[in-house]
């Protein structure tokens, strides 16, 4: 079998990490292939177009300078200042405790910034193309791989063989490298899942995030930039799953009533601006994040749920250790070793505490409701442990952040 061409990195998924991780290993010098099976949609109102939004937190926000690419996204940008975080798990779904976790209480700039995932692909294909060392495929699947000593032969659908140095698994939560090495997965399923869509409504938002916490899964509202001269915000909201399909099938002004009740009237009434979409939510993490010459990052590692803004700043989080270790000799046995001693655990202890976190997001018994605004209130109270949460959940270890 002839393995042709031979390049540094091959990554299968041309997901917004499988993008990114092109363009960032490209932008290291290395020679990159990026393969998907289906062609990006880059349109918000195309078929199929992904109509959730990404929080990128500052620690991502410096991987896409390193890949060249926020320069393109940062005047579609919305700054994330202010975590409101409500409990509205009372008799009445009303707000009962209202909680602002600060940026400028840890940092100088904001947590984080938010863009729809429509328009990061767009942004990233666009910047690939101009990428004389990154070979972008849309509408290539893997098929199969062969492991050596020094490379992998990855099997294309088009037909072709690809040998790369390494082989980066991006490709979701189905993902077909991880198949490939035969690395099994644990699963949680919680029986939800979340509507994903944008709203107008009456209040500015005002740069803050607001997560309202009641029963089924926490209702999220992230500040995007206005839309028609109103302010304009996405929402994720978690439900089980026979909850979502009743509200996805009742007509257009009952769901809108259901949805200014869920939303306490926090920003004043909200305005359905664009179509539903569906996604399950699962807790998911593999054995192993690597093979020989293969590491797994994103979906193909690690799945969580939509909480705190974890999902692809994990994933990114992943792409960030694996660029460093791979300077000198990608795909190295050491360099793999090394990722998967420091990725792994800490993929497992964030997995676990957002299963945690959502959980109490899902009670739906009203003494236990009580229980987790008790909880609440009482973090907050205590100046010193709220900084520590926050820090957590932005990646600041320690001092205060400079990223602007």
């Amino acid at each position: 079998m002839t393995a042709t061409p031979r390049t540094d990195i091959l990554v299968s998924g041309g997901g917004i990490a499988g993008l990114t991780a092109a363009a960032a290993f490209g932008a290291d010098g290395h020679r990159v292939i990026c393969v998907d099976p289906a062609p990006p949609v880059t349109d918000e109102s195309g078929s199929g177009s992904d109509l959730r939004t990404t929080a990128f937190l500052q620690p991502s926000v410096r991987l896409l300078k390193r890949a060249g690419v926020w320069e393109r996204l940062a005047p579609h940008a919305t700054p994330l200042q202010i975590m409101r975080i409500i409990d509205a798990g009372g008799t009445e779904p009303t707000a009962r405790l209202v909680r602002d976790f600060n940026a400028s209480d840890i940092s100088d700039a904001p947590f984080g910034w938010n863009l729809p995932n429509w328009l990061l692909r767009r942004e990233i294909t666009a910047h690939l193309a101009e990428m004389p060392n990154v070979d972008f495929r849309p509408g290539t699947a893997t098929t199969g791989m062969t492991t050596r000593e020094d490379s992998a032969i990855v099997a294309l659908s088009d037909g072709a063989y690809v040998s790369a140095r390494l082989v980066v698994g991006a490709d979701g939560r189905d993902s077909a490298i991880r198949n490939a090495l035969k690395i099994g997965v644990r699963t949680t399923r919680y029986g939800q899942r979340a509507l994903a869509f944008a709203v107008t409504h009456e209040i500015p938002h005002e740069n803050v995030s607001t997560e309202i916490h009641r029963s089924g899964g926490p209702f999220t509202l992230v500040p995007l930039p206005d839309r028609d001269g109103k302010p304009y915000s996405a929402v994720v909201w978690m439900e089980r799953g026979p909850e979502i399909a009743r509200l996805m099938a009742l007509p257009p002004e009952l769901f809108e009533t259901e949805l200014n009740t869920r939303s306490t009237g926090i920003l004043g009434h909200l305005t359905q601006a664009t179509r539903l979409t569906s996604w399950p939510i699962i807790s998911q993490i593999a054995e192993r994040f690597t093979g020989p010459r293969t590491a797994l990052i994103a979906e193909a590692a690690h799945v969580l749920p939509p909480i705190g803004a974890q999902g692809l700043n994990m994933s990114l989080a992943d792409l960030q250790l694996l660029l460093d270790l791979s300077q000198s000799d990608p795909g190295s046995r050491e360099s793999l070793d090394e990722f998967q001693r420091r990725r792994w655990l800490e993929a497992r202890l964030r997995i676990g505490g957002i299963d945690l976190l959502n959980r109490a997001s899902m009670i739906g018994a009203r003494p236990l409701r009580d229980l987790r605004a008790a909880g609440l209130g009482a973090i907050y109270g205590i100046p010193p442990v709220r900084r520590l949460m926050m820090k957590a959940g932005l990646g600041v270890s320690q001092g205060r952040s400079t990223e602007s």
